[in-house]
């Protein structure tokens, strides 16, 4: 059974940190290419960082020198560090499992992450 499971979400004060993990089981973890998206109130699901198996990293324009994408294959989880939080990053953030070129992905149930001005 495939499983992703995000913690680390809450509420912060402007200018704030949080740093959510994602654990995942039931995948091989060091295959996939993992994510982090979020999706704000009426908006769309968005991608906000991703890292290869090799770790390299690709983030949204928006949260470039902010966040940081990491992962421990060894454990089987990935790491959002977000820094200078803004109001404008309050949404669900998601956890996702993609194994590349191929349509197979895997999703978490989302955590809330709420930024107070």
């Amino acid at each position: 059974q495939v499983q992703l499971v995000e913690s680390g979400g809450g509420l912060v004060q402007a200018g704030g940190s949080l740093r959510l993990s994602c654990a995942a089981s039931g995948i091989i973890f060091n295959i996939n290419i993992m994510g982090w998206y979020r999706q704000a109130p009426g908006k769309q699901r968005e991608l906000v960082a991703a890292i290869t198996s090799g770790g390299s990293t690709n983030y949204a324009d928006s949260v470039k020198g902010r966040f940081t994408i990491s992962r421990d294959n060894a454990a089987n989880t990935v790491y959002l560090q977000m820094n200078s939080l803004k109001p404008e990053d309050t949404a669900v953030y998601y956890c996702n499992g993609r194994v590349p070129g191929t349509l197979y992905e895997n999703w978490g149930q989302g955590t809330q992450v709420t930024v107070s001005s």
